[in-house]
């Protein structure tokens, strides 16, 4: 799948899917290699809260499941896929201006389906706890 790198601002150096509008409306959400395993990120903004003035769930969730395919980028970079489940408990809340992070590990990564756990994090307090499955879709 088409990913560009950030060439300037506080995300220098990572990446992003270019081909994701939805993401772009709602993030942008960033990633990147660290070690062995991918990282990704982005800068709360006040538009990403509810009216309690903390992240609204839907743009945790939103992450999270961009979480999924980039905790499992290795298995699914060359293979489009679609989320078949997630499973979340939110843990806390996100304020403006604050960074947000997702962290996890591939369970699993079979034939067709691949097994997410992680955790998105605000300045490192936990968030959202989450898991899914990715279905790796054939080619058309």
């Amino acid at each position: 799948m088409g990913t560009k790198e950030v060439t300037d601002g506080e995300f220098k150096g990572w990446r992003y899917w270019d081909n994701d509008s939805f993401e772009k409306r709602v993030g942008p959400f960033f990633f990147r290699k660290e070690g062995d395993s991918y990282v990704g990120a982005f800068r709360a903004e006040k538009r990403h809260m509810n009216g309690n003035g903390s992240m609204h769930g839907g743009c945790i969730m939103s992450f999270a499941d961009f979480g999924l395919f980039i905790i499992a980028h290795d298995e699914v970079a060359e293979t489009p896929g679609v989320t078949v489940t997630m499973n979340s408990e939110f843990m806390g809340g996100a304020l403006p201006g604050e960074l947000m992070e997702v962290r996890g590990d591939v369970l699993r990564a079979g034939g067709s389906l691949v097994f997410v756990r992680g955790v998105i994090t605000a300045e490192g307090r936990p968030c959202l706890n989450f898991s899914g499955t990715i279905k790796k879709l054939k080619p058309r």
